[in-house]
């Protein structure tokens, strides 16, 4: 499993850190169940945000799959056009 990038860790803690304050307010619980509850389901929505951030592309990837490999010593150079011999 990958490592987490810096934006994924910044977007997904404070995905938590706010949505948690507004969450408490906005239900104005004081009871213990309560606050576990809204703390959980912060904790899984910084979760779903830290994933959805895309991760930046890798080198490999950007090449085609499809499109065979082939060696420096097999390919050709390409063909020049004859050019006139002046004397």
């Amino acid at each position: 499993m990958p490592r987490p990038t810096a934006a994924q860790l910044a977007y997904g803690s404070a995905t938590v850190v706010v949505s948690t304050l507004a969450m408490l307010l906005l239900s104005q619980t004081r009871s213990g169940i309560g606050v576990a509850i809204i703390t959980l389901a912060a904790l899984a929505l910084g979760i779903l945000v830290s994933l959805s951030v895309p991760l930046p592309k890798q080198a490999s990837a950007s090449a085609p799959a499809s499109r065979p490999a082939t060696p420096a010593a097999q390919t050709r150079p390409a063909e020049r056009p004859a050019q006139p011999v002046h004397h």
